[in-house]
């Protein structure tokens, strides 16, 4: 990449994350946001934002390496490469809007209009329906700028592929970079730029923009279709009597034609991205006239996850004189504070509608789901808290902090534990618990039985 600088326009979760991770990497970076607030804290060295590795990285190189601004003019003569990585909201028949991309992307070209340089690059990371680079953002940009593409500037599509709560991690260390770009030059640049990124030596497919703007939303896609394969799989084992879900999942994850990522029987899919992209999958099938019924079978099979849960839990919840649930796990997974599609969001709000008392618990997500829920529930301040104040406990997510539950943690007498990521050693439970892991049959989970060790030979070799 030679002496190039980059500047990151965008500061959110994935953007202020990216921004820092070139800096790490010993790139200058430049950072622009609209928000004073935001470019104040990146130049004091602060974060605003919940991620691993994110604050001690700010604390490092804010306000040198890394600074930022309001100013897109400033990013177009002090960068050779500006990345785009600012929010794409769903619209509601599930496309991408490109409004805010369409806005930093005004502000970019009408700033090189007036630079003397003669080339920049410009590099969109946020995720958009396929034909938005060619049919929104170059005429766009050649309009801004007064130029023509691939003369006085390039343009590439090169989709984060990052998960939250490794965010830093998956910049630094990607299992491969995908790079669409309008020519040549702009490819090779782009390239460049992400070599220089990577800690690792990943892989780089170079590919045309409208290859690399569909292979975004099918990548999510087909995990979400995994992960629905892995709950169906899950929702059958709970009906074999001694059925093991992480035994069969660890099996068929060792095939290498199926690896085992993202195949583990759980709760439904949520985040920012996963339900998201799978709803602009079928938009676009829909668009173009194509049966989409394979993805739109897994969205069925996440509704029904939720489903199945709320049913299991409320019948639990109706054993007691008083119908009161504490749940431990709040974010849609552990090690960040997003609660957007969090199936124990969707739980408590289905709870409280049947007159069910919450407590809950999250490392890092209390506050966000405060502003949800606000006095509705009762917000424990430990693990230990959260157990004390219900017969019945469920573990939303496999957070480490609930991985050391026992017997000692469980005040009630009996309580009722639903373990929804097979976490917890059923022994050290104690003899009173009632333990209920999701994804194995009701004999497997005190024990198989001789019936049950029998059944599973005939299932295992017909």
């Amino acid at each position: 990449m030679q002496n190039r600088t980059v500047s990151v326009i965008g500061l959110g979760k994935l953007g202020l994350c990216l921004a820092a991770s070139f800096a790490k990497r010993g790139v200058e970076v430049i950072g622009v946001d609209v928000l004073p607030e935001v470019v104040d804290a990146l130049n004091q060295g602060r974060s605003m934002l919940c991620e691993p590795g994110l604050a001690e990285l700010l604390a490092e190189f804010g306000g040198k390496r890394l600074r930022a601004t309001l100013s897109h003019p400033e990013a177009i003569e002090q960068t050779d490469v500006s990345c785009v990585m600012v929010h794409t909201p769903s619209n509601d028949d599930g496309q991408f809007s490109n409004q805010y991309v369409l806005r930093a992307m005004e502000a970019l070209g009408t700033s090189l209009r007036k630079s003397s340089k003669n080339y920049h690059l410009f590099i969109i990371n946020s995720t958009v329906m396929p034909g938005s680079m060619e049919n929104e953002v170059v005429p766009l940009l050649e309009n801004a700028t007064g130029r023509r593409l691939n003369e006085g500037f390039g343009l590439c599509y090169c989709p984060e592929m990052v998960a939250l709560g490794s965010v830093i991690r998956d910049f630094l260390r990607p299992d491969m970079v995908v790079i669409g770009s309008s020519d040549e030059r702009a490819g090779q640049g782009a390239e460049a730029v992400f070599r220089k990124l990577c800690e690792n030596n990943p892989p780089m497919f170079q590919m045309a923009l409208i290859d690399a703007e569909v292979f975004k939303i099918s990548l999510n896609c087909y995990i979400t279709m995994k992960i629905s394969f892995a709950n169906a799989l899950a929702n059958l084992c709970e009906k074999i009597p001694t059925a093991d879900v992480d035994v069969i999942t660890k099996a068929l994850g060792a095939d290498r034609r199926i690896s085992p990522h993202y195949l583990k029987g759980g709760l439904s899919y949520g985040g920012t991205c996963f339900p998201r992209d799978t709803k602009a999958f079928i938009a676009l099938a829909k668009t173009l006239g194509v049966d989409s019924g394979l993805i739109q079978a897994v969205e069925a099979v996440n509704r029904l996850q939720d489903q199945h849960l709320l049913e299991l839990v409320f019948d639990e919840a109706s054993r007691g004189s008083e119908k009161a649930v504490s749940i431990l796990g709040l974010a849609f997974k552990p090690n960040t504070d997003v609660i957007v599609g969090s199936p124990a969001i969707k739980l408590i709000g289905e709870l409280l509608e049947r007159q069910v008392k919450i407590t809950a618990y999250d490392p890092l997500a209390m506050a966000n789901t405060r502003t949800v829920f606000g006095e509705r529930i009762v917000y424990a301040d430990s693990v230990e808290e959260c157990l004390a104040q219900s017969p019945v406990c469920v573990i939303m997510n496999p957070d480490a902090a609930f991985q050391g539950i026992e017997a000692r943690h469980l005040s009630n007498q009996p309580t009722t534990v639903i373990d929804c990521w097979r976490m917890l050693h059923r022994e050290r439970l104690g003899a009173s618990a009632r333990y209920i892991p999701w994804g194995v049959g009701p004999t497997r989970q005190s024990g198989a039985s001789e019936e049950g060790r029998a059944f599973e030979k005939v299932v295992a070799h017909p």
